[in-house]
């Protein structure tokens, strides 16, 4: 929330606000909406701030330490949609106008936004993912079943993979490169017409957005090469580079190096604002508290969020983050091979009725992660790269005596995967780690290994 967006508010006589996903650190503009005379509902998420804002009602289970509700980790719409939940409960003329059973309907939003947050599946969200999940695959919405087609994911049988890879990064193009309405209008339209020219528009969005992160990632790199270091935390900006982007290039990098990434770019107020992921390192909340007089404000969880720098300040970023870094616990380096498998299987093991027995375990998320598998000493029959920049890898895996093999893929080779790649050869033996998957782009999508991390035997 921003004062200047309060006030246009105010001047078209609007008297209550409801926040969604957002202001539970928006202080001094809830106490601005105050004085013209608007009240406001916050239901948020994140944590908060030492000061609470002097909103008329916050729904945020982690707005207080003395909080009783027994769950701590619903997102921001699962937050609104207890708020619609409870309000037909307790307002029985509102009930009486609302079909019975209505509101279960929205939960294939609730599940989507669930899934693409990337809060814990465990607990509640579980709940509301699975049952998101149950909800998308009937949803009469037209919009949904026309991006559905769009992305060649099938309705009837969605899963939480197609929402966070195919439909989630369509729904934020709209806000990242476009108005936030047009992914809105998608989903409550009744209109095909309208729909498919919606889907198109985020369609196009969605290139554009990938373009532009990809050129700002290929920046990074080119200034981290440069440096000829790559320090602790990785602290990089530029004015000309679109905020809204950064939390997807942050994670990229935090992804490939492993290590804390804040990234900033100028908004259109001149705010110079940004992302920062983990990469690993759980305490990077606490790492922003130690770094004083820096940021204007800050929000998010300990896995991703968002931050404004003060302009004097933003070239000593980098500097402060990591000397509040030292002062920490160090980073965890996590060796996967090393103990941290959930099962050892052989590739003759691996085939549609031992995928189905997984998939039982499913949505999968965070802290509730997809299996992991080793497959120790297996032999390598092809390798192989794809895509147009040759950046994704491919390997053929021998299952058996005979000539029967399992595909074993990754995307965008990086980190751990990356620094052996180069050094594979055909009928070399190699322990892999892998989770399991349907290859829902080959003939009678077969199982295939999504590769994690690879080592010579």
């Amino acid at each position: 929330m921003n004062v200047s967006g309060i006030e246009v508010l105010a001047k078209n006589g609007v008297t209550l606000i409801m926040t969604v996903d957002s202001g539970i650190t928006d202080v001094e503009s809830i106490a601005r909406a105050n004085e013209l005379g608007m009240e406001v509902i916050v239901t948020d998420h994140h944590l908060p701030q030492e000061e609470l804002p002097p909103a008329f009602a916050i729904l945020n289970p982690n707005a207080r330490p003395d909080e009783t509700y027994p769950y701590k980790s619903l997102c921001g719409s699962g937050v609104a949609w207890k708020l619609v939940c409870a309000t037909l409960v307790v307002d029985p003329t509102l009930r009486e106008k609302v079909p019975e059973g209505w509101e279960k309907w929205l939960l294939d939003m609730v599940g989507l936004a669930t899934i693409a947050d990337m809060v814990p599946l465990t607990g509640e969200n579980r709940l509301l993912a699975t049952y998101g999940l149950l909800v998308m695959r009937k949803s009469p919405r037209v919009g949904l079943q026309k991006l559905c087609r769009a992305t060649r994911v099938e309705q009837r049988t969605i899963t939480e993979d197609d929402v966070g890879f195919m439909i989630a990064p369509r729904v934020n193009a709209a806000s990242r490169m476009g108005n936030a309405r047009d992914a809105f209008t998608l989903f409550t339209t009744t209109d095909e017409s309208k729909a498919d020219l919606l889907v198109k528009k985020l369609e196009k969005m969605n290139r554009q957005r990938k373009a532009e992160a990809g050129a700002i990632t290929r920046a990074v790199h080119t200034r981290i090469k440069e440096r000829g270091e790559v320090r602790s935390i990785i602290a990089l900006g530029d004015p000309e580079w679109r905020p809204a982007l950064l939390g997807l290039v942050a994670n990229t990098i935090a992804d490939e190096y492993e290590r804390p990434v804040f990234l900033w770019g100028r908004e259109g107020n001149l705010s110079l604002k940004g992302s920062f992921r983990n990469g690993g390192f759980a305490q990077v909340m606490e790492l922003i508290r130690a770094t004083e007089n820096t940021f204007a404000q800050f929000g998010g969880h300990s896995a991703a969020g968002g931050f404004t720098v003060i302009d004097t300040e933003v070239f000593f970023l980098e500097d402060r983050l990591n000397a509040a870094y030292e002062m920490l616990a160090p980073l965890e380096q996590n060796d996967v091979l090393a103990g941290h498998a959930d099962a050892v299987v052989t590739p003759e093991e691996i085939d549609r009725s031992y995928l189905q027995d997984v998939e039982k375990l499913a949505p999968f998320g965070i802290d509730n992660p997809k299996p992991v598998f080793l497959l120790r000493s297996v032999s390598l029959r092809e390798i192989s790269r794809f895509g147009k920049a040759h950046e994704h890898l491919k390997l053929k895996i021998a299952a058996g005596e005979g000539n029967e093999s399992i595909d074993a893929v990754t995307f965008f080779v990086k980190g751990a995967v990356a620094r052996v790649a180069d050094s594979l050869a055909r009928g070399s033996r190699v322990n892999l780690l892998a989770h399991l998957e349907r290859d829902i782009f080959s003939r009678g999508n077969p199982v295939r290994l999504r590769l994690l991390d690879i080592r010579i035997a």
